[in-house]
């Protein structure tokens, strides 16, 4: 293979590597697996993918420098050369960016739970929801004080929300938050205050349960929310930024 060659063969590799990153992580979105199998292949492959593409593309970039001092080979094509292997290093780098990331910043660290409400005490419950719905791995039933303990110690900020509106006028104002985010609401009972749906991760396309519960407090209303993975022992504070999400856009 003539040397000019092995950078278009480092860029082709970096680009096939990246499809095949964003495939594992976005393919369950497209319907081609379930969220675990694309999540499992990134976790075995991803870094894997990286090294191979930075590797070739080192390979290739040594190789054009070096080739150089040969008069033979045109100047124009060693600089294309030159730049696709550069490229494709940068494209190896980036794929290993999360990795890298981890070792300059230290990742914070969460709870191993994957149901977070803002009642601890006497968190909302499913109605329409049960433990049958599709992929789901983990119950609807509360952990009790252990899960409550570990929720408040790591997320002592998720508390119930307390508006100025009546309970009518919170529950639509709560519907109309949950359908901004993007939730899919899958049952609504308007007279008793409360509504379930299904909100999903935007990697992976992991499902999540949430429930909503708007009840009287004093003069105004008090929204509870739950947030309950279908899979996973833990859930890397995805439920807590999700209430958290909730709440500031129900506030604002």
């Amino acid at each position: 293979m003539q040397k000019d060659n092995l950078g278009k063969v480092a860029l082709v590799v970096a680009l096939v590597a990246v499809a095949i990153a964003a495939l594992m992580v976005f393919g369950s979105s497209m319907g081609l697996w379930e969220p675990i199998v694309g999540f499992m292949a990134s976790r075995n492959y991803h870094n894997l993918l990286g090294y191979v593409v930075v590797v070739i593309a080192l390979v290739a970039l040594v190789t054009g420098f070096s080739a150089k001092s040969s008069a033979k080979q045109d100047s124009g094509t060693k600089g294309k050369g030159v730049v696709k292997s550069t490229v494709a290093l940068l494209l190896g780098l980036g794929i290993l960016a999360p990795s890298i990331m981890a070792l300059v910043i230290e990742p914070v660290k969460y709870p191993p739970i994957h149901d977070i409400t803002t009642n601890t005490q006497t968190p909302p419950q499913f109605v329409f929801l049960t433990d049958s719905r599709m992929g789901a791995r983990n119950t609807l039933v509360y952990g009790g004080a252990d899960i409550a303990a570990q929720q408040l110690q790591a997320f002592p900020n998720i508390q119930p929300i307390m508006a100025d509106l009546t309970v009518e006028a919170a529950y639509q104002k709560a519907l109309s938050v949950a359908k901004t985010m993007g939730w899919t609401i899958v049952a609504q009972d308007p007279k008793a205050l409360r509504f379930e749906s299904t909100a999903t991760t935007p990697f992976f396309n992991f499902a999540d349960d949430v429930v909503v519960v708007v009840s009287t407090f004093e003069q105004g209303s008090r929204i509870d929310l739950r947030s309950v993975s279908r899979i996973g022992k833990g859930d890397a504070g995805v439920n807590a930024k999700r209430i958290q999400e909730f709440s500031q856009r129900f506030t604002e």
